[in-house]
């Protein structure tokens, strides 16, 4: 626990390079309470995508753990028109199999991309449901040409299962 003195361990670093995801199948074990995942600088192939989430129970043969979660995002746009703080519903998930949305509209342009992390608290409990969290910073050229914006993206849930969380993906909605 890093509130009673404990320290971060890097399990795992992985770089995309043209990757269609990231999978880390081993590595999440009973050994910590908490894992923390983090991207840097992930610039999307294609325009406008989706940034997701997926878990598993086994090992990563398949992904589609039931979550339910929330989202809100604040957003400015950079000539200082358009300030938004919003409860996002197309980030949310009621009792779906499918993928955790950590930020959408990420730009293929030059200077686009998104960083951010996501929390995933007690991943292998066989007793309690897992919690998540997540918070992320995207920068985007806007719509049709409009003015570039800053989004900051925040995604809290569970996945609904007892059985133990044992592999995770990141992945873009669509290219690499």
């Amino acid at each position: 626990s890093i509130a009673s003195g404990g320290h971060l361990t890097l399990i795992s670093t992985q770089t995309a390079s043209s990757s269609a995801s990231l999978d880390f199948t081993s590595g999440i074990s009973s050994t910590y309470d908490v894992y923390l995942f983090k991207w840097i600088n992930c610039h999307p192939s294609a325009q406008n995508v989706w940034f997701r989430f997926y878990a598993s129970t086994n090992g990563g043969s398949s992904y589609g753990t039931t979550q339910t979660s929330s989202a809100y995002r604040a957003y400015q746009d950079e000539g200082g028109g358009t300030q938004v703080l919003t409860y996002y519903t197309d980030g949310d998930g009621a009792q779906t199999t499918s993928s955790v949305v950590l930020t959408t509209e990420v730009g293929n342009g030059n200077d686009n991309s998104t960083s951010g992390e996501l929390w995933l608290h007690n991943p292998s409990s066989t007793t309690f449901l897992k919690n998540f969290f997540s918070n992320a910073s995207t920068q985007y050229n806007g719509h049709d040409g409009g003015s570039p914006y800053q989004m900051h993206d925040r995604r809290g849930g569970f996945f609904d299962t007892t059985s133990a969380i044992n592999a995770c993906k990141f992945a873009m909605n669509s290219g690499n």
